[in-house]
């Protein structure tokens, strides 16, 4: 009955299917990860218990708490199912089953401090780089 059905389906929803099955897979045995960079004078990350100014989603939430120029720390709650840790102040490990979760929370690190091209200073993601802009010169 499968078979019969799967014609039905066109190839884009084939190939979508297949990826959405691979990386399910792959996280049970393997596992995603996300590596966060933080590049930039005074930047640093800590992965802590309880938070001073966000109330836990889910008993024993984690928070990671962003130190990255504001006047304030950034707190914000590891979802469930994704294990932080940071094995160097400037460097976010993040692990988990589901890669989207994984990977969502990753961008929402780094929506805080995007990459900008004249300093090179931000939040990476895994190995992403930028190109550095020359100054402007009058």
């Amino acid at each position: 009955m499968l078979s019969k059905s799967w014609d039905y389906v066109s190839n884009n929803q084939k190939g979508t299917c297949r990826a959405y099955l691979q990386n399910h897979i792959l996280g049970v045995s393997e596992g995603h990860s996300a590596i966060l960079r933080l590049v930039g004078v005074g930047y640093r990350a800590t992965v802590e218990k309880s938070a001073v100014t966000k109330q836990p989603e889910y008993p024993g939430q984690e928070f990671v708490s962003l130190k990255v120029g504001y006047s304030h720390p950034i707190e914000l709650g590891v979802p469930k199912g994704v294990k932080a840790s940071t094995p160097q102040p400037t460097r976010v490990l993040l692990e988990g089953v589901e890669k989207e979760v994984v990977k969502q929370f990753a961008a929402e690190i780094r929506q805080w401090r995007v990459p900008e091209p004249y300093k090179g200073k931000g939040i990476f993601v895994n190995d992403e780089t930028i190109k550095l802009k020359a100054k402007k010169i009058k």
